[in-house]
Formats: structure tokens, sequence, C-alpha cells
């Protein structure tokens, strides 16, 4: 059984995600602002958090920067904005996926399974026949263990981080779209996505790059998309 955090400062909202989460058949645990949040993922092994963004002691921003120091769960952000701004901010620190309140509860349990399926495909067990590693000049990704290192060094990243890497690393050379990015990875039609991918890569590029504005790897194509190409010139 999956744990699932939700942590918002309305105890109603709270209690109407923990009806539709526990129907079917996750845990969860509750929090009521960043601080309680942090406690109950020391405690307890927790595989999800769904958290507000504007709480009081300490808001979902800030508590999501503390997460991300040594936890790479995913993090679902709830927001009453509809703004872009808004929604990159959460992206920008660490968060994995939002959904703007008011919110249809099936559309959050629909987004929860969709991030715990990425989340558990990077811890689980996979068929060493089929697993492979792929090295593009320093850049290795080994995804039976599902490691990335660069030069050497481990990479830490995120579950989306990850699955967009390795989707460009095992297609070196091919321009990905946004659209194509967004539709392999989140498994659902790209509208407005462009925000959402740019995001994930620019973090991509700060932790595999040594100079991400003049990345070695994670090319741009402008006005066409992505592409991992071998470093040099």
């Amino acid at each position: 059984m999956y744990n699932i955090l939700v942590c918002d400062d309305d105890k109603e909202i709270v209690e109407a995600i923990e009806i539709y989460l526990t129907q079917e058949g996750y845990g969860v645990y509750k929090a009521y602002d960043g601080i309680e949040a942090l406690e109950v993922l020391k405690k307890e092994e927790i595989h999800l958090l769904v958290m507000d963004i504007m709480m009081p002691k300490l808001d979902g921003i800030r508590a999501t920067l503390k997460i991300r120091e040594e936890n790479a769960i995913p993090i679902i952000i709830l927001s009453a904005k509809s703004e872009d701004a808004d929604k990159i901010l959460g992206l920008n620190v660490g968060a994995d996926d939002y959904v703007t309140k008011p919110f249809n509860p099936l559309e959050l349990v629909a987004r929860v399974k969709s991030q715990l399926r990425r989340y558990t495909q990077l811890g689980s067990n996979v068929d060493s026949t089929k697993a492979e590693v792929y090295t593009v000049g320093g850049l290795t990704i080994d995804d039976m263990l599902k490691e990335v290192t660069m030069d050497g060094d481990r990479v830490k990243l995120t579950p989306i981080e990850y699955n967009i890497l390795l989707l460009l690393v095992k297609n070196q050379g091919r321009v990905f779209s946004i659209e194509q990015i967004y539709e392999a990875i989140w498994n659902e039609e790209a509208i407005g996505a462009d925000n959402t991918v740019a995001v994930h890569i620019r973090h991509i590029r700060e932790k595999i790059e040594i100079n991400p504005k003049d990345p070695r790897y994670l090319k741009v194509v402008w006005g066409v998309g992505y592409k991992i190409e071998k470093a040099g010139r």
C-alpha cells in the first residue's frame, strides 16, 4: 500500500481528499502546514505528497525546498491561483505536478496515480535482460539501477527529470518537441505544456551541465525542441 501525505491548512479540503484517496486503497497521512508535513516525513514512509502553497508557519514553496534537499518523492502542489507564474514557481522549487483549486477530486486522484507509477518504476526491479546502460560523452544512465552519473559523479534527479533525460539519451540526436516530451512522460495530451517542460529541462541542465547556459549535452533546437548530443562542438 502506498502512503500519501496531504497537507493543506483547510481541514475540509484535506478530509475530502482523504476520502477519495482511501477509496483507492491508499494510506493517508494529514498535515496542516509545512512544518507538520516535514515532521510526518521524518517519522513515516511517505510515497507521495499533495501540498497546498499558501499555508501558515511554513508555506508549500519553502517546505518543498526543504524536502528536496534529501527526498525525491513526487510532490503535487495545490494552488488557489491559476496564473502560470504560480505554477512555474512550484515547479521551479522541485514539485513534479500541480493542480489548481477548485479541482475535480477525480483529476487529483488520476494525477496521484500517474506520479506514483513513475516513482515506483524508478525504484522497481527491472529485468536485467531489458535494462541497459546508455552513455553520451561523460553522461551515463544505468537504467537497471536507475542511476545517472556525470563524469563519474552521481546525479540526483526526480522521477520526472530522470524519465525526460532517459527519453532523450535513448534517442540520442533526435529532436523532441515540447509536446512530444510531455505526451511521452505525462501520458496525456500536451495542452499548455511549454512552461512545465521548460522548467524540468532547466533543472536537468543545472544538474548535468558545467554551464547550464552553454550546455554540452542537452541542446535546444530553436523553434523545434530539445535533443541530447555528444559533448563537443
